[in-house]
């Protein structure tokens, strides 16, 4: 499975901040907020990872990450012109993707909770169609929704339905099989010019073959994509870091833990740096790293 980072986008809601830098480049807490979506697609098991952005922001991300071979990683990097819509990520990704599937995650979603790893590695591991991801929320009106019938199959995906059918989100993360490039290719643009991800979803529903994959009980989804939603993301970072003594979304550690580097690469990657706690925090990860 090849990985997609959609990091575009003009983060209007968060000027004046974002006037000068991309909203995924805006830390949460302790590390810029694209460590958070690419921490998934590491969890996940994937390593070749294309990273979607606007072309004034694409050298900033470059130089934040490289080409990812410190990370055992293969980072590459394409621009997105103008924000049209998240499925034109497939086709800025075609070449990318080339036959394989892929996981596209938006760059200012973050998600945290128990056993995740596992679900999306075994959920990666065959995917046939489509998988998204649904978190429960209390303003359903807000997101795209997905309703479940008793079985719990999929049955329907409305985009910020006025009278929800769910309290089912459909979140910011995607799974599907090759199909969707050619999916994206013949979706038309919506009222508001856009390549409507909702609307490749929808073309996999007709056909049966999309799966909604419920985000249980003490799971987190936040995104960042407000001043009030970035505070509130940094604070939940903050407390639980504070208090466990574990960093969430540090790629250094996934990085080590899913064996793409060894305790001495993840050691010099913290040693670059040590000025802050977060380095002096991949030091002792890799000091304490059996054998």
């Amino acid at each position: 499975m090849k990985g997609i980072v959609l990091a575009g986008g003009s983060g209007t809601r968060l000027y004046p901040t974002s006037l000068a830098v991309s909203k995924q480049l805006i830390p949460v807490y302790d590390k810029p907020t694209i460590y958070y979506p690419l921490s998934t697609l590491m969890l996940a098991g994937i390593r070749d990872i294309l990273v979607i952005s606007s072309p004034a922001d694409l050298p900033q991300f470059r130089r934040l990450l490289g080409d990812g071979s410190s990370l055992g990683l293969n980072l590459d990097y394409a621009q997105q012109d103008r924000p049209n819509g998240l499925a034109e990520a497939f086709l800025i990704g075609s070449e990318h993707i080339g036959s394989d599937s892929v996981a596209l995650v938006l760059g200012d979603n973050i998600f945290h909770g128990p056993g995740f790893s596992a679900l999306l590695q075994e959920t990666a591991r065959d995917v046939d169609g489509c998988v998204l991801f649904g978190y429960i929320v209390t303003d359903p009106q807000r997101y795209g929704v997905g309703e479940v019938n008793p079985e719990g199959r999929l049955v329907s995906i409305e985009e910020k339905p006025n009278v929800p059918k769910s309290n089912r989100a459909i979140t910011g993360l995607y799974f599907y099989d090759n199909d969707v490039v050619d999916i994206a290719k013949n979706i038309r643009p919506s009222a508001r010019g856009e390549l409507e991800i909702t609307d490749v979803n929808l073309t996999y529903l007709a056909e049966d073959r999309a799966r909604l994959v419920d985000l249980g009980r003490g799971f987190t989804w936040l995104d960042t994509g407000t001043p009030e939603s970035l505070l509130t993301a940094s604070q939940y970072v903050q407390v639980l870091e504070s208090r466990q003594h574990v960093r969430i979304a540090c790629i250094e550690e996934i990085a080590l833990h899913m064996g793409y580097i060894d305790a001495d690469a993840c050691h010099r990657l913290g040693a670059r740096l040590a000025g802050s706690e977060y380095g002096k925090y991949v030091q002792e990860v890799a000091s304490g790293w059996p054998g």
